[in-house]
């Protein structure tokens, strides 16, 4: 039997990644940084990438055919609105609160959390929408292998709510800005 294993490069750029920059993309000072949450971090990530790859192997469709770009940008967009819903939006708070404080109001229907002391290996990627992104992306890949209708359906929803999100936000400002510009009002 055939084993599924990672390229090493990407184990390597993974590795380097994680003793160079935090979870919030910040240049990492000092010496030894790389701490043991980060090794626990990827560890649970090798794992979790190991399931998908189990799961897609066992009861993967076996008639895939290569991805298009159209299925990658959709892809992309349902994990940049997954990861914003589930690492700052409002409604999902119950999900973070045992792992993170809210700092401040953030973006529209969203909070800036941090992590709550003696959390910060959960909590600090929870709070963050680019560390989420790479376990979301790898779950949308792997979730269109084994269920690709199920999963083609919950992209293009997700895609679908991005998109109405940047018109909503474009539509709110172009709003503000003529209102603004509009000398009776």
């Amino acid at each position: 039997m055939k084993t599924v294993r990672p390229p090493r490069s990407l184990a390597y750029t993974i590795a380097r990644l994680g003793c160079l920059a935090d979870f919030h993309g910040r240049a990492a000072t000092g010496a030894g940084y790389a701490s043991p949450r980060h090794g626990l971090a990827l560890a649970g990530f090798g794992v979790y990438a190991g399931c998908w790859a189990l799961l897609v192997r066992t009861r993967g469709n076996r008639n895939v055919v290569p991805v298009a770009l159209p299925e990658v940008l959709l892809t992309a967009t349902a994990t940049f609105r997954l990861t914003r819903l589930l690492s700052k939006a409002n409604v999902t708070r119950p999900l973070r609160a045992p792992f993170t404080d809210v700092e401040e109001a953030g973006a529209p229907a969203e909070f800036n959390e941090v992590p709550k002391p003696g959390h910060q290996t959960v909590g600090e990627p929870l709070t963050c929408p680019f560390c989420l992104g790479v376990w979301v992306a790898t779950g949308l890949t792997a979730a269109l292998m084994v269920w690709p209708r199920t999963a083609s359906a919950v992209v293009r929803a997700l895609s679908a709510v991005a998109v109405s999100d940047a018109l909503n936000l474009g539509y709110t400002a172009l709003v503000k800005a003529v209102e603004e510009d509009d000398p009776s009002g």
